[in-house]
């Protein structure tokens, strides 16, 4: 279903997805109610909140797979959709390799392909079977399989799932580096608190319903947020990473003298 259009100030990106008041009913039970949602170019938006609250449904019926109870949702007209699944099941006794994974559901060049890779770090893996890929091996080539259809929204479903805590600060500087890049808008679900990261513009905190949106600075300061979460509420903060060392794409620190570069995630983070 198509977007409403609206008239957008010079600052405003082009509105690329958009829920109002969006409703979800399965199985007889009611999963979203009264939900709101705007996604624009170059801007990340995170959704948040505790499991069973509807995020992944709410990512499925703004792209269609569900449909609405109530309201209204969509992508806007034009728009291309990179979307990385929270579960994207395979298997294991048919032998895929990473080349044959990217063409599974489109057809695009070795060439684009071998773009997409080497944008996620992941080009010397074209030929390995993907059964072989570690948790965060897997999840930049199924970053990749997104980008590979020039995208001008990415979304993505736990994109750090199977990754330990330090393979999560990578891929969030990754995705924040694509959008950087290529202007893309992001809509992502994180299942974990700590790991909204100070790239991201707004969070939409949801619980069956929106308890609030904001900034991260602003919901973390929420009395419904605080209420939800509890203690977990207290060290939310944003996400922070401090280190002074490289790691590798499965998350592993390298030795001294391999790492290139030194950065800190802060509340002074911002992009242009």
């Amino acid at each position: 279903m198509a977007v409403s259009t609206h008239p957008q100030t010079q600052t405003e990106g082009r509105l690329l997805l958009e829920a109002q008041g969006l409703a979800v009913r399965l199985g007889g039970r009611d999963i979203l109610h009264h939900v709101d949602l705007a996604v624009r170019r170059g801007e990340i938006v995170t959704v948040i909140g505790p499991n069973g609250g509807g995020k992944t449904t709410l990512l499925r019926a703004v792209l269609g797979l569900v449909a609405p109870s109530a309201g209204r949702a969509g992508v806007a007209d034009g728009v291309t959709v990179g979307y990385v699944p929270q579960r994207f099941p395979v298997d294991r006794i048919l032998p895929m390799t990473v080349e044959r994974l990217m063409r599974l559901t489109a057809r695009p060049s070795r060439a684009a392909i071998e773009r997409s890779l080497a944008e996620t770090g992941t080009a010397h893996l074209i030929s390995a079977s993907i059964h072989t890929l570690s948790g965060g091996e897997m999840q930049r080539v199924l970053l990749a399989r997104a980008l590979v259809r020039e995208p001008d929204l990415l979304v993505l479903d736990e994109p750090v799932q199977a990754v330990d805590y330090a393979g999560e600060a990578a891929l969030y500087e990754l995705i924040a580096a694509i959008r950087d890049r290529h202007g893309c808008g992001v809509l992502m679900v994180s299942h974990d608190l700590h790991v909204v990261m100070a790239a991201t513009d707004r969070v939409l905190c949801v619980n069956g319903h929106v308890c609030c949106t904001g900034t991260p600075h602003e919901v973390s300061g929420n009395t419904e947020f605080r209420r939800l979460f509890g203690p977990q509420a207290e060290v939310f903060a944003l996400y922070h990473h401090h280190h002074d060392h490289d790691h590798d794409l499965s998350g592993e620190a390298l030795p001294d003298g391999e790492h290139a570069h030194h950065h800190h995630h802060g509340d002074g983070h911002h992009h242009a």
